[in-house]
């Protein structure tokens, strides 16, 4: 499971489910960011639920 983020075409994020970690891809999203101590933790468990909530889903559409 791959989720990118971005914006105006820009990725700014990066999150692969085989890492488990998301990758800030801009300066300006690590400086928007660094106030935050837990920003990465937290957003990586709201993609992960994310995660199960599309595998789901997609094996509800393959029936």
């Amino acid at each position: 499971f791959v989720d990118v983020a971005m914006v105006d075409g820009v990725q700014f994020y990066y999150y692969d489910s085989n890492t488990q970690r998301i990758v800030l891809k801009q300066d300006w999203m690590k400086q928007v960011t660094s106030g935050d101590g837990d920003y990465l933790e937290r957003n990586t468990g709201i993609i992960q639920g994310n995660q199960q909530w599309f595998k789901a889903n997609i094996g509800i559409a393959k029936q």
